[in-house]
């Protein structure tokens, strides 16, 4: 099929890469030549938004999106003659943290209590019924830590209020937990569902830098609690491709954080290290083909990300059991430039790799 990105960056190239064997072909829209995706198929550039969209849509028999912070406009209109996957009502509801709550609180799933905040008084309210600390956050578009803060004390209200520039924002209860979690799963069109195993995070300055895969001591009931909180989302919204969602390990069980309605930063392990990758999964999804399995191959699985510069990365090539992902994308602070995947048989093999390739963590 050919197969539409609504974006080119590094999500859109390794969906291209996953496409390319199973005969599909892509096109993307991208504000550059430069993006990491605009060498592997046709690309209509930004510049004029409206024509990009009315190229892609003419160059495509499905389409499917990077970001949670698509304009769901943009889908429905190109729905009207294209199919779009996941479908507006996945995009809608996960590019709000209020949506996203509220449809948590629906389905009954565990989250941190929250308060939608449209002012410095509102923000005093909602402290006083949810209590410090607390975290504020932009209702739309942040990600990777950013538009966030933490507010510990009263004394910090104003200045949180003020530092989230008058927008919309949600504050959230604090949640005391063990770990960060998260799951990966896709469904089809015909409503099949695959699940991948639950895996562990590690954050630094709110980017995500380690992913450990599976996550260890996770039971068998708690997999499949996670799997229950995702099928009724994936059901809920009728979603189709890959969907994420982050979660809390908690001492009285999980707590669901937020979703992603896309491929994601902590399912790249899977590249290597499942018997089908997300991104294969996502273009088997949205083109209606049998989904894959998505158990690892290896016991041991990780993911580490290469941020801000490059680093020693002919280290990683000098390893046995290490593959490289670079983006092409120039060094700068904060930026994601690609990702390292591990995978050991043994804890020894992987704590020792894990060690050798200790630049790239902070």
């Amino acid at each position: 099929m050919k197969i539409g990105v609504l974006g080119a960056g590094q999500l859109g190239r390794m969906l291209a890469i996953a496409a390319y064997p199973l005969g599909h072909q892509m096109a993307f829209t991208a504000n550059s030549k430069d993006e990491p995706a605009a060498l592997l198929g046709r690309t209509f550039a930004n510049n004029n938004k409206h024509d990009a969209i009315k190229q892609l849509t003419n160059a495509s028999e499905v389409i499917t999106y990077e970001s949670e912070n698509t304009d769901v406009e943009i889908v429905k209109e190109i729905n009207k003659t294209t199919d779009v996957y996941p479908g507006a009502k996945s995009l809608f509801t996960t590019q709000h943290r209020g949506r996203e709550k509220a449809i948590f609180v629906k389905l009954g799933i565990p989250c941190a209590p929250y308060q939608m905040v449209n002012s410095l008084r509102d923000l005093e309210v909602a402290v006083e019924k949810i209590g410090l600390p607390a975290i504020l956050k932009t209702a739309t578009e942040g990600y990777d830590g950013k538009g966030q803060f933490v507010i510990r004390t009263k004394n910090q209200i104003e200045k949180a209020w003020q530092s989230m520039s008058g927008v919309e924002a949600i504050l959230e209860g604090f949640v005391n937990f063990k770990r960060e979690l998260s799951l990966i799963a896709v469904r089809g069109l015909d409503n099949s569902h695959k699940y991948y195993p639950l895996v562990e995070n590690t954050h630094h300055n709110g980017i995500l830098r380690l992913t450990i895969a599976p996550a260890e001591n996770i039971s068998a009931k708690v997999q499949k609690q996670a799997e229950h909180y995702m099928q009724t989302l994936l059901d809920e919204m009728g979603h189709v491709g890959v969907l994420t969602i982050e979660l809390f390990e908690t001492s009285n069980g999980l707590v669901v954080n937020e979703m992603a309605p896309r491929v994601h930063n902590s399912g790249h392990w899977s590249i290597e290290g499942a018997r089908t990758s997300q991104f294969e999964n996502h273009v088997r999804a949205i083109t209606n083909s049998p989904l894959g399995e998505t158990d690892c191959l290896q016991q041991y699985c990780a993911m580490i990300n290469i941020i801000g510069k490059h680093g020693p990365v002919n280290k990683v090539l000098e390893l046995s059991n290490t593959h490289l992902h670079l983006y092409g994308k120039t060094e700068r602070k904060g930026r994601k430039l690609g990702h390292i995947t591990i995978t050991a048989n043994t804890l020894n093999e992987f704590k020792t790799t894990l060690s050798a390739l200790e630049a790239f963590m902070p």
